[in-house]
């Protein structure tokens, strides 16, 4: 519950994954104790909605069904807004592979007593307690996004940093103030272009390192009989995709052609994320790969007035 006179809330999107829900957040929401719990299930079978709808009943949970997949942007939109409609002042961002800890929480909560323009992520490990996330930053002249560790690699390199969406502390004000997630991008740098309008807003991002959350990433990430390294066909096409989309609300001509120029080079990039052996065994990689790359062109020819994304998240 609330210690500081503010209602709190967590905040999940599903998508087929109510075992996951009952294995992390079940955990998540018993020991922290949230206010608030918001599962929004987007639509894949009629056994999963019932499975959650008894999940969220049991749990108490506030459950919002969409009746059309809104992808991970909308689905937190409709979750947020649930959550601020009873009451909540601050959030927690929670994926359905991930949990954390109360005294986790209390940490996050904290780094934002006092700044309300504030976002922050805690320090996300792996189930074997390896580094998943611990701040990252997206490469101005390519695009390619990589950790902290790999700056001392970049030091001459611009860039610009990003806190990851499978867990995020926000407020409700900076909630606000943003408008949100952009729904176009429909899953995958959501949380690239919401961490580049906190800063564009005049807030800051901050990883709180003495929080921390756990986080299955291949959970979600991979379809059945798949690899654990290996991704599915949206991830890819959607990693491929959305950087250019990315690239077209914050850069100006120069560094959309730069990026343009790239395409193929970052889809490869983001094809051997699950790599080599997925190559002989399946066209999904080859299939995300061309679709990817060919919208991500598609995206950058269209490109509207320069850098009109950037003034529109200014002026709101």
């Amino acid at each position: 519950m609330s210690t500081d006179g503010g209602a709190w809330a967590i905040v999940v999107v599903n998508y087929g994954s109510s075992a996951l829900l009952e294995a992390n957040l079940a955990a998540t929401a018993a020991e922290a104790k949230p206010d608030i719990v918001v599962v929004v299930d987007n639509p894949t079978t009629e056994a999963e909605r019932e499975r959650v709808r008894e999940l969220a009943g049991r749990e108490n949970w506030t459950l919002v069904e969409p009746s059309v997949n809104t992808g991970f942007g909308g689905g937190v939109n409709l979750g947020v807004a649930a959550a601020l409609e009873r009451g909540a002042t601050g959030l927690l961002l929670l994926n359905p592979d991930a949990r954390i800890g109360a005294d986790s929480v209390d940490r996050l909560r904290a780094a934002t007593a006092g700044e309300s323009l504030a976002l922050c992520a805690p320090r996300i490990v792996t189930p074997s307690g390896t580094i998943w996330f611990a701040g990252a930053d997206v490469s101005l002249s390519d695009g390619r996004t990589r950790g902290h560790a790999a700056r001392s690699r970049q030091r001459d390199e611009e860039s610009w940093e990003w806190l990851t969406g499978a867990c995020l502390w926000f407020t409700a004000t900076l909630w606000r103030k943003t408008g949100g997630f952009d729904e176009e991008y429909f899953l995958y740098w959501e949380d690239v272009d919401f961490s580049r309008r906190v800063v564009l807003l005049g807030g800051t991002l901050r990883v709180v390192t003495d929080a921390v959350a756990v986080h299955d990433e291949g959970a979600t990430h991979r379809s059945r009989g798949q690899s654990d390294r290996s991704k599915s066909e949206t991830y890819y096409y959607f990693n491929i995709r959305n950087r250019m989309l990315f690239a077209t609300r914050f850069l100006d001509d120069e560094g959309v052609r730069r990026w343009r120029t790239g395409v193929a080079a970052s889809a490869r990039e983001v094809i051997l994320r699950g790599g080599r052996a997925q190559l002989l065994r399946s066209v999904a990689p080859w299939r995300a790969y061309l679709r990817g790359a060919r919208d991500a062109r598609r995206i950058a020819d269209a490109r509207p007035g320069e850098n009109s994304r950037v003034r529109a998240a200014t002026t709101r």
